[in-house]
């Protein structure tokens, strides 16, 4: 009750969609609203573990018209959750829904979800053990110069990296592109990892070098990792050491 007083939205992050994935938090979260709302794949992810709720989805590209229905919803009073991939405030649509809250009079609480360089970092062994950067090469909010100059920086700093979004059919060749700029300051033989479908259907992982991973075809729901100077295979996991000493 003390919700629906309070004009209530939890912009919630779900993980990669399969429940053992989800947060205590999450579950919980989405077990006390009315409403979920969501892109269109995850709100199906989500219909087998919640299916006494009511689901409003809207298809990718929509995420503005996404967030003002849950505020809307909300502001009229019911409980609502607004749900992510992943977790909401890394990529994903907590900041979106915090902007436009204050005109809706909606209170907005963010729940906690774990994100791909977590989940997939996992599945390859422990390639983030020292300090690492997360890029995304989607050129969709983000102008390619920008992208390229973090890609180039992180390189130079020695950061083990993240890449999310590393291909789709616009960008094609973009993972490629990235792997030519990291290759001006890192060897080709650097211990590299890809991690596909993590916590769904088909999910595997596969530890290459950075030379192989140039020529590595990816798609959107591959989370790409690239090991720094220390980085090691070892019994087929990718492993960075905590020290380099």
């Amino acid at each position: 009750m003390g919700d629906r007083l309070l004009k209530k939205l939890y912009v919630v992050g779900i993980g990669a969609g399969n429940y053992e994935g989800m947060t205590v938090g999450a579950v919980r979260a989405l077990g006390r609203v009315d409403l979920i709302v969501g892109y269109t794949v995850y709100c199906d992810l989500l219909k087998p573990y919640f299916p006494d709720k009511e689901f409003l989805s809207t298809p990718m590209m929509h995420e503005m018209e996404r967030c003002r229905m849950a505020l809307e919803h909300a502001a009229d009073g019911k409980v609502c959750a607004m749900v992510s991939s992943g977790d909401a405030g890394i990529y994903g649509m907590a900041a979106p829904v915090l902007a436009l809250a204050p005109a809706y009079g909606v209170e907005v609480e963010v729940i906690v979800g774990v994100t791909a360089a977590s989940s997939g970092a996992a599945l390859l062994g422990a390639p983030l053990t020292a300090d690492f950067a997360v890029i995304s090469l989607s050129d969709l909010l983000m102008p390619y110069e920008v992208i390229e100059r973090r890609l180039c920086a992180a390189a130079q700093g020695d950061f083990c990296i993240v890449l999310y979004n590393p291909s789709s059919r616009k960008r094609a060749d973009y993972l490629q592109r990235a792997c030519e700029i990291v290759l001006r300051t890192r060897a080709p033989e650097t211990i590299c990892g890809i991690a596909q479908n993590i916590g769904r259907a088909g999910e595997s992982f596969r530890v290459l070098s950075l030379a192989e991973l140039a020529k590595t075809p990816v798609d959107m729901f591959t989370t790409v990792f690239i090991g720094n100077s220390t980085t090691a295979c070892i019994g087929g996991k990718m492993v960075t050491p905590r020290s380099p000493v």
